[in-house]
């Protein structure tokens, strides 16, 4: 089995995917994705939203990085697959799934879902861009407002030559909200021959087991609960128990050392803020801590609250 660590825009940057994968058990980490629309983009936003290209594609700890691209015109789609390859990543994944509105008004992420023709085109153009040995791989939802069409999907994605699909097991209009359609993925799953990577509601090992009995995958891609349980991978495989509070006040600090010292550090007080609202759902005392947190505005008195407490 494989625990991949999922793209979550605007939340799992680096220095959360060298946070994770330092905590350990992932096998893979796929990036925030980089919007494309008209154009070959300059290197420095490829660096800028992966920044694991400049140190061989792998964070800090040595988890690979594949780098995830959204977009849906197919020519611009294979060019900048290719300078992502050239920069480094270790192949591209392609994102069918997004279901922010801004994205989708302009026709990207899961509204793509609504032409299965379309995505067959990108994910052609993009395969014959990324060299042969290289992983050009999907992510994709059920399907826009109902699931009718997955499968059609998943096999237009197959015959324009992905190496393999992750799902998540719900439309876009279902949005987050519970539960996972995992049966779905199973559908999927048996209608097509290249790997399946099932995505969505896993928040401990007993949703994993449960996830892979309907689903019938070993890998799984997790993404909300890997923030609310930060060694959710090594949960998941069996070889740990979830972290004791005390060691996630610890990666708090750490994490908060990481992005005071980037670019992001005007954006910390809502990061730090937007992570204990995960954290809670798997740990009363982060309630406690957010309760606290939420009136401060300031990077200092944050900093010197979790400090006091760790």
């Amino acid at each position: 089995m494989r625990v991949i660590l999922a793209p979550m825009e605007g939340v799992a940057d680096a220095p959360m995917r060298a946070l994770l994968t330092g905590v350990g058990g992932y096998d893979l980490v796929i990036s925030e994705f980089i919007r494309v629309v008209d154009q070959l983009l300059p290197e420095k936003v490829f660096y800028r939203l992966c920044a694991e290209l400049a140190h061989g594609s792998k964070t800090k700890s040595g988890t690979p990085v594949r780098l995830q691209l959204l977009g849906q015109h197919p020519q611009w789609m294979a060019e900048n697959a290719q300078r992502a390859i050239e920069l480094g990543s270790l192949g591209v994944d392609l994102n069918f799934g997004c279901p922010a509105p801004m994205v989708n008004r302009s026709n990207g992420g899961a509204a793509m879902l609504k032409e299965p023709e379309t995505i067959y085109r990108v994910v052609k153009a993009v395969r014959e861009a990324v060299p042969e040995q290289l992983p050009a791989t999907a992510k994709i939802r059920l399907g826009w407002d109902d699931k009718s069409r997955c499968v059609e999907i998943a096999q237009a994605i197959e015959a324009a030559g992905a190496t393999e699909l992750t799902v998540h097991a719900r439309t876009k209009e279902e949005g987050y909200r519970p539960p996972a359609h995992w049966e779905y993925i199973q559908q999927i799953k048996q209608a097509i021959s290249i790997p399946v990577i099932a995505n969505g509601e896993v928040w401990s090992r007993e949703d994993y087991l449960k996830c892979q009995q309907v689903s019938q995958c070993d890998d799984v891609m997790i993404g909300r609960g890997a923030l609310a349980v930060p060694n959710l991978a090594h949960v998941i495989k069996g070889s740990q128990d979830k972290m004791p509070w005390s060691e996630v006040l610890l990666l708090l600090l750490q994490y908060s050392d990481y992005e005071i010292v980037s670019e992001k550090e005007k954006y910390y007080p809502a990061r730090i803020k937007q992570w204990l609202k995960f954290i809670a759902k798997q740990y009363c005392e982060a309630d406690d801590l957010f309760t606290q947190v939420r009136v401060l505005k300031k990077t200092p008195e944050i900093l010197s609250l979790l400090r006091s407490l760790a």
